[in-house]
């Protein structure tokens, strides 16, 4: 028997709300935000985790605990993207600058703005140590559970798959909802995604 990576985003944040790519600014909750964290904690309520591991920004974190959930640790590896240059910004001023209306995060190179910036091969090398922490915890038949940010846990799962960290992407992942990796026989699946 072996255990689930539960992974919960974070509940909504005014950025969020209005598509702002949100990777390293320290934005808050809303009030829907934290009424979707709690209601994620209700959601939650009959898994005991073996490992909590957070996102140490204060969304995550106040996430983390309106859900009732106690982080073991919390770990850069699951902060969100460092989108660089284009932190703040919607997709829609990104394609209006560049001339490109078919521009997505997951297909450009970061260029470095108010932070260095980071390439989705970097993320997912980070995603690659998370599910290496969680490993032992899964194997041994407990859960364990990720707060973090859309991104992030998105690229994790294609991690988790064996996919191009680019396949991400496929996942729509919405503030507070909950998914769960984990096995079918011995390939790792995903048992649930975004999850009202």
């Amino acid at each position: 028997m072996t255990g689930k990576i539960w992974l919960i985003r974070h509940g909504e944040t005014a950025w969020s709300r209005d598509l702002r790519h949100t990777g390293r600014t320290d934005v808050p909750l809303t009030e829907i935000g934290e009424a979707q964290a709690r209601i994620a904690g209700q959601e939650l309520a009959g898994v005991t985790p073996g490992l909590v591991l957070c996102s140490p920004l204060s969304r995550s974190r106040r996430t983390a605990e309106l859900a009732g959930l106690h982080p073991d640790e919390f770990t850069d590896d699951l902060l969100e993207w460092d989108y660089g240059s284009w932190e703040g910004r919607t997709t829609r001023e990104i394609r209006a600058e560049q001339g490109d209306p078919n521009w997505v995060v997951w297909r450009h190179q970061v260029t470095p703005g108010q932070t260095p910036g980071e390439q989705l091969t970097d993320v997912a090398r980070r995603t690659a140590r998370v599910i290496d922490k969680c490993r032992p915890t899964v194997s041994a038949g407990q859960d364990c559970v990720l707060v973090a940010h859309g991104h992030v846990l998105r690229i994790l799962t294609a991690t988790w798959l064996g996919l191009p960290p680019i396949d991400g992407r496929l996942f729509a992942l919405d503030p507070a909802r909950l998914s769960a990796l984990g096995f079918e026989h011995e390939q790792q699946v995903i048992r649930q995604w975004n999850a009202e």
